[in-house]
């Protein structure tokens, strides 16, 4: 029997002996989904800062560049599900082989992300091209193995377990997306002359002219090594697709969907999607994490900016980023533990830790908050990345469990779920940007003006609260489903 930390589920002893998981097929199912995490950790923290002061992109452009990629990753992702949802097995799977098929162009379209092309005029329009292409990719890649959480067992004790996993290997993925890609690309950053200067006085004018010189020479000398930089840490990241993939494939197999007609594929994509989208338990976690991913969204793409042009810290970029990841890899197992012991709404409580901390940095940015906001921090991103990947399959047994003559639609689940949160990220991402434009900010300039300064504290503080909250209260809002006995047979239910 499978069952404990406050969920039912009942299935034959037979069921129960054959849904385990070893030990092997959970760290090999977790490594499947690094490579995504490791790109979308670079790319959070440090794709802004790149097109702003590398390739010099003004910030209107910048935001174009953000939005048109996350809203094309939010497109692919019906598509992805269409897709799939209509192909057939092969022998490897049905999920499986479009993990595998998307790998080589993926690395290719992440490399291209961070490369210099020779022209300046077209730049906008290469990396909006680009980051559209890996953003689609990666969601060609992620439907597929998100879904596959469905296929590992019919266990979902075990599924909880391989969620726990997967997600404690996505979060070791994400701190080595930041630490390899900060650490070689940390040269490109350093310090401009005048940052260290002396105040305004008769003694510092001739040094002030001598700054000047010294950075229009850094502009003409410095793009090389920046891009250098970064390309080498691009390559880095792309490579971990194919070795990642491989290794997921040859420790996870697919099991066949038990429920699934004989007949063929069941349900039209849009007719299942209209019924997935009129679930109530599906609908109240769609919304709540539309806010909740927006504002972690938000807070990671502007804390690196925030403390090399609002703060003195630029010196602890690499620290607090490094801060932030290592907490949240180190607390996912607790969060693993607390959700089993107290329950998945509970848990969600978690998220709003994060709150008063981000207001007191963009109030007091000094060294020692810094660090003490990423603690925290990463503490807040563990549990709002792990709890909807461990709630969604619950809303797929509850509409299974009511729509019996719908089976096979956790892939319209996964990928509709991850196309109205890339949504609401885009838009967020988007418009966040596009303020920085309106505040005046100047690409490699030594010191931003005021409103620009104002304008990063609010990113970070303000408006990542105001969606924290709104979202956990959408989450809070009206009784949790109620667990119904399940009948006298193998068949499992879990209750949101």
């Amino acid at each position: 029997v499978c069952a404990g930390g406050g969920l039912s589920s009942c299935v034959s002893p037979q069921d129960s002996r054959a849904g385990q998981l070893s030990f092997c097929t959970k760290v090999c199912y977790g490594i499947g989904g690094m490579p995504n995490q490791v790109a979308s950790s670079a790319t959070a923290f440090y794709l802004q800062l790149f097109l702003l002061d590398v390739a010099q992109i003004p910030a209107a452009q910048v935001s174009l560049v953000l939005f048109g990629g996350k809203v094309s990753g939010a497109a692919a992702d019906p598509v992805a599900g269409f897709f799939i949802n209509r192909s057939s097995r092969t022998g490897s799977g049905r999920l499986m082989p479009w993990v595998l098929g998307c790998t080589p162009f993926i690395a290719v379209a992440y490399f291209l992300l961070w490369f210099l092309p020779p022209f300046s005029s077209l730049r906008g329009l290469w990396y909006t091209a680009f980051y559209c292409v890996f953003q689609a990719l990666a969601t060609s890649l992620q439907v597929p193995y998100a879904a596959l959480t469905m296929r590992l067992t019919p266990c979902p004790r075990e599924r909880d377990s391989a969620t726990a996993y997967r997600m404690t290997m996505e979060m070791a993925g994400t701190l080595l997306g930041a630490a390899v890609h900060g650490l070689l690309v940390s040269g490109a950053h350093r310090p401009h002359p005048c940052e260290d200067a002396a105040p305004p006085g008769p003694q510092t004018r001739v040094r002030d002219s001598a700054d000047a010189v010294s950075l229009r020479l850094c502009a003409q000398i410095c793009p090389v090594p920046q891009t250098r930089l970064y390309s080498i840490a691009a390559a880095v990241v792309a490579m971990m697709y194919p070795v990642c993939s491989g290794l997921l494939c040859l420790g996870v197999k697919e099991r066949p969907d038990s429920s699934a007609p004989a007949s063929g594929q069941g349900l039209s994509f849009l007719a299942g999607l209209g019924l997935t989208v009129r679930h109530p338990p599906y609908l109240k976690l769609v919304i709540s994490f539309l806010f909740i991913s927006a504002a972690i969204q938000v807070e990671q793409s502007y804390l690196v900016l925030f403390c090399t042009h609002a703060s003195r810290l630029h010196d602890h970029v690499q620290g607090v980023v490094l801060t932030i990841l290592v907490s949240a890899v180190l607390s996912t197992p607790l969060w693993e533990w607390v959700l089993q012991r107290f329950g998945k709404k509970t848990s969600a409580f978690g998220i709003c830790v994060m709150v008063p901390f981000a207001i007191l940095l963009a109030a007091v940015p000094t060294a020692p908050v810094a660090y003490v906001v990423a603690f925290v921090s990463g503490l807040s991103i563990a549990v709002s990345l792990l709890l909807p990947w461990s709630m969604l399959p619950d809303v797929v047994d509850d509409f299974q469990l009511q729509h019996q003559h719908s089976p096979g639609l956790e892939t319209i689940f996964y990928s509709s779920y991850v196309f109205f949160t890339k949504l609401s990220g885009a838009g967020a991402l988007g418009i966040s940007t596009l303020s920085l434009e309106f505040a005046g900010y100047e690409a490699g300039a030594c010191k931003q003006a005021e409103q620009v300064v104002v304008t990063l504290k609010v990113l970070i503080g303000a408006v990542p609260t105001c969606m924290i909250l709104t979202g956990l209260c959408i989450l809070m809002a009206g009784p949790a489903p109620k667990v119904v006995p399940p009948p006298p047979s193998s068949v499992w239910f879990l209750s949101l």
